[in-house]
């Protein structure tokens, strides 16, 4: 029914599509966990089990990187973790959707400058219209944090390099394992960085069940579906389809959160949705 070459489409599309539906329900739990353990050690949390999870499940240390490959490795990884630690730093000042929203201009910006032909640009343009509906209108009442912007801008720039950063290393070695590594690399770094803010309250056990649900739903399996999503299609894709995320996240919050869609949302949400089945649907030609 279908050629081999949009089979693995396909299946690159439903790993997304999964990885988006696991990272937002993640980031609504995560977010109860600020009040007890804040954003550092919530993002400790996260890496922590992931990377454990993810080690134990791959076993990277099989097949390690050679020579200059370490070098997109560690790059992928710090921008993994800058990408979570400065998310989670936002959405403390911000609502979740806003900042999910604002972070999105990194994968938006990949798609631009990748693009190659002119139809892409039109879902890319769908997907932005999408966004921007998504946003509340700021003004002095609203009181939304300036810094929290800022975070959530630089998370998108994070993930423009974790995109960019895991098509490379993506190539070199087998996803499961090329993630695996990444997220160690996150987790060397930011779990120190966590305990001396948190210290033994990480090892609460009213945390660490939580924690590892969190490191489980928002990294361990979305990364590595993306990963794999990422070997089989192309960047620029990959980023268009992404787009969904807000409305993901809009999703998971009113199943969740109890939060209510405006029309205005919604209709958001259906030009996300078209930008990301009319980019991703196609393959890239030469």
């Amino acid at each position: 029914m279908f050629s081999p070459q949009y089979r693995v489409l396909l299946s690159a599309i439903f790993c997304v599509l999964l990885a988006m539906v696991t990272i937002q329900s993640g980031a609504s739990i995560a977010k109860q966990l600020f009040p007890l353990v804040g954003p550092e050690g919530t993002t400790a949390l996260r890496l922590g089990f992931s990377a454990l999870v993810l080690c134990l499940v791959f076993r990277p240390w099989k097949a390690l990187p050679q020579g200059t490959e370490w070098r997109s490795i560690i790059t992928y990884g710090l921008c993994l973790g800058g990408m979570n630690i400065t998310f989670y730093y936002a959405i403390e000042r911000i609502p979740l959707g806003i900042g999910v929203a604002l972070e999105f201009t990194g994968p938006l910006c990949v798609a631009l400058l990748s693009s190659k032909r002119k139809r892409d640009l039109v879902w890319v343009a769908l997907a932005i219209a999408g966004i921007v509906l998504l946003l509340p209108e700021i003004d002095a009442q609203t009181g939304l944090d300036p810094i929290g912007v800022i975070l959530a801008l630089a998370a998108g720039g994070f993930w423009a390099g974790y995109i960019l950063f895991g098509k490379r290393t993506g190539g070199q070695s087998s996803g499961g394992r090329t993630v695996a590594l990444g997220m160690s690399v996150a987790a060397l770094v930011l779990v120190p960085y966590g305990a001396a803010f948190q210290g033994m309250d990480l090892l609460s056990w009213q945390v660490i069940p939580l924690g590892l649900l969190v490191g489980v739903m928002s990294s361990a399996l979305p990364y590595t579906l993306e990963m794999i999503a990422l070997r089989n299609m192309p960047a620029q894709g990959f980023s268009v389809m992404m787009s969904m995320e807000p409305a993901i996240a809009a999703l998971a919050g009113f199943m969740i959160l109890g939060e209510l869609l405006t029309p205005l949302q919604w209709l958001a949400v259906a030009l996300v949705i078209t930008a990301s089945i009319g980019s991703s649907l196609q393959p890239n030609k030469p």
